[in-house]
């Protein structure tokens, strides 16, 4: 799964989350994370930098990752991006939801190293087919 070329952005309001979840993109060869604290900011980033991978939450304030989700797709220049949800939404109606927004997986918390590079590589193998 190593891809040190790849820019990904993890998108949490949560500091703490953000880091683990960097921490494992760097354990399993990621070298380009960038992070952003709400929908807002990871629009920014977006429209500066070619980003190959969001993960982002679903709970966070100004806007819902589920909005998010829903611009990116929106949006000709990022609807191609590869969307990794990764929140404590575990109802179906919130997964079914997600999916319909156009996320390409979704993890729920708390989740495992494991459970996580799994799903990247499952997103990033699908996009790349």
């Amino acid at each position: 799964m190593k891809n040190p070329k790849i820019n990904v952005l993890v998108v949490d309001d949560v500091e703490v989350t953000r880091k683990i979840i960097c921490n494992i993109l760097k354990r399993s060869g990621f070298g380009n994370i960038l992070e952003a604290e709400d929908g807002p900011t990871a629009l920014s980033i977006l429209d500066e930098t070619p980003i190959g991978l969001i993960i982002t939450d679903w709970n966070m304030p100004q806007m819902s990752g589920l909005e998010l989700v829903q611009k990116i797709r929106a949006n000709p220049q990022h609807q191609h991006i590869p969307v990794l949800m990764v929140t404590a939404e575990e109802e179906e109606a919130y997964i079914l939801a997600a999916v319909k927004a156009g996320v390409d997986n979704y993890v729920v918390k708390p989740f495992t190293a494991k459970t996580l590079r799994e799903q990247i590589a499952t997103v990033l193998k699908k996009h790349s087919a």
